[in-house]
Order: C-alpha cells, then sequence, then structure tokens
C-alpha cells in the first residue's frame, strides 16, 4: 500500500467514473445504485445529477445518511483496490448548487460528455444536482485485507 493514503484515494476518485450508491429507505430497506460521479475536494462532496424521483434521490430525501464504493471492477481478481465513503446526502440549491455544477460539468467534459449548466438542474427539467458531505472514508489495503482510514481533501 502506498504511504500517502489520501493521494491514493484521490487517484481512486480520479481514475473512476462511477461508484456505488449505497441508500435505504424511511423503513431501512437498503438499495445500492451505480451513478457517474465528480469529487468537490474543496467541499470534501460527491456530485452527482440524477431524477427526483429515482429509488435512490426518494431514499436520500427520506433517510440521508449515505455509503459509497469507488472501485475499478475490470481489475484481476486479487488486484482490486476501493475507497469506501460515509456520507450525508441531499438535493443541492443556491450557491451549492451553482458551485457544485461547475465541478460537474467538468468532469463531464473531461469524459467527453459535455458540459451541464445550471438550467439543466433547476426549474422545470427532470434532474436535479445531488451532493453527499464525506464524513469519513476508507482505501482497501491489499496486502492485508482490510480498510484503512484516510483524510479527503
Amino acid at each position: 500500500m502506498t504511504p500517502d493514503l489520501e493521494a491514493h484515494a484521490r487517484a481512486l476518485l480520479a481514475a473512476n467514473a462511477y461508484l456505488t450508491l449505497a441508500t435505504a429507505d424511511a423503513a431501512g430497506t437498503p438499495w445500492a445504485s451505480p451513478v457517474y460521479f465528480a469529487y468537490d475536494a474543496a467541499a470534501r462532496r460527491l456530485l452527482w445529477v440524477s431524477r427526483p424521483n429515482a429509488r435512490h434521490s426518494r431514499n436520500v430525501a427520506e433517510r440521508p445518511e449515505v455509503s459509497a464504493v469507488v472501485f475499478d471492477s475490470t481489475v484481476a481478481v486479487g488486484g482490486a483496490e476501493a475507497l469506501y465513503l460515509c456520507a450525508w446526502a441531499r438535493e443541492l440549491d443556491g450557491r451549492e448548487r451553482a458551485a457544485g455544477i461547475e465541478v460537474f460539468s467538468s468532469r463531464s467534459v473531461a469524459h467527453r460528455a459535455g458540459p451541464w449548466r445550471l438550467e439543466d438542474v433547476t426549474g422545470g427539467t427532470e434532474l436535479r444536482l445531488f451532493g453527499a458531505d464525506v464524513t469519513e472514508a476508507w482505501v482497501l489495503d491489499r496486502d492485508v485485507d482490510r480498510r484503512l482510514a484516510v483524510t479527503l481533501g
């Protein structure tokens, strides 16, 4: 394992376009969804765009505590590297939405998926910008098959 855990975690965030978002409804029934994401390091926030009526979005509205895993599923067995996250999620508004859509758009453009504007996630559109503020994070230490706590910046 690399001695610089934060750099390793940042590399996992940069190298992967999707995360698995784990939510639960008010009764505690779990639900996992793959979502395309961007990471806002300044805010320590995961960002994604979704429909408010999607199951994971409804779950976030009812129960904002979420977890997520960022990993590359194409590696050979035994070669896994992963970033595990706990966070508090919500639909973003106001200044947070304006700042977040800029970060999300930059990542989208870098992946050749096109830009996003504030108008794409407000008003009468179907989509909204969601954010999850990271509260805890761990990277997988393959050598001993355990999670090591990391602070994300």
